[in-house]
């Protein structure tokens, strides 16, 4: 009696895609040409490949409720059933689609609302419901924060949430874009830890989307890699290989020590209402001007609550911010579609421009993006490595003299990576200050001059970037 054929839990057959603006003149390449490839049941599958390669657009074509806009053919199995005929109580039960971005995902105010916000929608009983979110909640270890808001949670938290919601709807395949691109070396380990245990113990057949494949290779099953809109399957060995970083001009000397101040903190105390825990306590911080300083620690340390206060987005409960460069200023947010706002590329690049400069910082902006083809594409089309470099892109533009980044090498693959060195170290060559909240330790080494350590809401250290890396245990050049 021969064996009954199990159905992959994916198979993708012919599928090729382009963007509406690709249909109206723009770029005339698809983002998927042809693509066909198959994911057995119960794999974890690796899906690589370069910024802007369709990676983003690949997984989203899984999960019917999530699918760009677009023209497509050739066809998409799950388990065997169409997922275009997948009813979305079907599909939500069926596919987790788990976002790069939680704030992209996550809608509601506290913890245990967003762990029954999807079960709610698809009518689950409340037995049951209460059943779900209660397994989900100690398998993945987050019941002592519960009843938490939402707001309170740091970065690595707000991750784990979106996974949890989603995997309280208990799925039978885990899509996931970029899930530990904002996270902290040692959160990234804890992530990828359960993302396994998910898919050993509770049989779940992952597909995660990276541009830095290698900590997920001894995880995985098979991988595939995607570029020019068609699809290979890779070896786990190749793709665990470190790719060969850009090179990036010389970072310019640091400025000396008398120089001016471009940005200081003394004695400043923030919490973001009466009752949160206070996310920075008695924190001192001072920039020189013209120096690539680097914020670095744990997720929920306080980096992207400081860059805010630099920013002078929000105001110290005690203490004093000094600014002195607040009125040539510019903030890239851990979001970069906070900054994206027009219907085009090329509109998002235009509405900064100084005046009298006309159109040519937009064409060079344009050609050094790679996106000149794509100008007419709606910026939310664009992959979120591309919208980080548009929206870094965007700031630059303006000409500011004290540039506050937060996460920007996120969700971008070697190449796009050095390009936003050597867009730092230009900035820095005309004398910009630059701070940036980063847990990228190459980024560190090739992009800054000093690293300050934040923990318990303090500053711990502040030295130069050899000798913090020399000293250090979790961020050493050992990494």
């Amino acid at each position: 009696m021969s064996e009954m054929t199990v159905a992959p839990a994916v198979e993708v057959s012919g599928l090729t895609f382009s963007y509406p603006a690709a249909l109206a003149g723009g770029d005339d390449a698809p983002v998927l040409d042809g693509v066909s490839l198959q994911v057995p049941e119960g794999a974890f599958a690796l899906l690589g490949g370069g910024t802007g390669s369709g990676k983003t657009t690949l997984l989203r074509l899984l999960k019917p409720e999530v699918s760009p806009a677009g023209e497509r053919s050739g066809s998409v199995r799950l388990f065997g059933r169409d997922a275009n005929a997948l009813s979305t109580a079907e599909s939500a039960s069926l596919v987790g689609y788990v976002f790069q971005s939680p704030d992209n995902q996550i809608v509601c105010d506290t913890v245990w609302h967003e762990l029954a916000f999807g079960l709610e929608n698809l009518g689950t009983d409340e037995r049951e419901m209460r059943l779900r979110i209660a397994e989900t909640c100690q398998f993945l270890g987050i019941e002592p924060w519960f009843r938490k808001h939402t707001h309170e949670l740091s970065g690595g938290q707000r991750q784990m949430l979106a996974l949890a919601s989603v995997l309280a709807m208990r799925p039978r395949l885990l899509l996931l874009d970029e899930p530990t691109s904002q996270l902290d070396p040692l959160a990234e380990k804890d992530f990828l830890a359960l993302l396994f245990r998910i898919n050993r113990e509770l049989g779940v057949t992952v597909i995660v989307a990276t541009h830095r494949p290698e900590p997920m290779v001894p995880y995985a099953t098979c991988a595939f890699m995607l570029q020019d809109g068609r699809v290979s399957e890779a070896s786990l060995a190749k793709v665990g290989e470190s790719p060969a970083s850009a090179a990036a001009p010389t970072l310019p000397v640091a400025p000396a020590l008398d120089a001016k101040r471009a940005l200081s903190l003394d004695d400043v105390w923030f919490r973001y209402s009466r009752n949160d825990d206070w996310v920075l306590r008695g924190c001192d911080l001072a920039v020189r001007a013209g120096e690539v300083r680097a914020l670095m620690g744990g997720n929920g340390s306080g980096k992207s609550t400081l860059l805010m206060l630099a920013a002078g987005v929000d105001r110290p409960r005690r203490g004093r911010v000094s600014r002195p460069l607040a009125q040539a200023q510019a903030l890239l947010p851990q979001s970069p579609r906070a900054l994206l706002a027009c219907e085009t590329v090329e509109e998002e690049l235009s509405e900064w421009v100084p005046k009298g400069k006309g159109q040519a910082p937009v064409e060079t902006a344009l050609e050094r993006l790679g996106l000149a083809d794509a100008r007419l594409r709606h910026p939310y089309d664009l992959s979120i490595g591309q919208q980080q470099l548009l929206a870094l892109e965007k700031l630059l533009i303006t000409h500011p003299q004290l540039l506050l980044l937060d996460e920007p090498t996120k969700g971008l693959d070697a190449k796009a990576r050095a390009s936003v060195i050597q867009r730092v170290h230009e900035a820095a060559l005309g004398g910009v200050t630059v701070v940036v909240a980063t847990h990228d330790v190459g980024f560190v080494r090739e992009a800054c001059h000093s690293v300050s350590l934040l923990f318990d809401g303090q500053m711990v250290l502040t030295s130069a970037v050899d000798e913090f890396l020399a000293r250090s245990w979790i961020y050493g050049s050992g990494r």
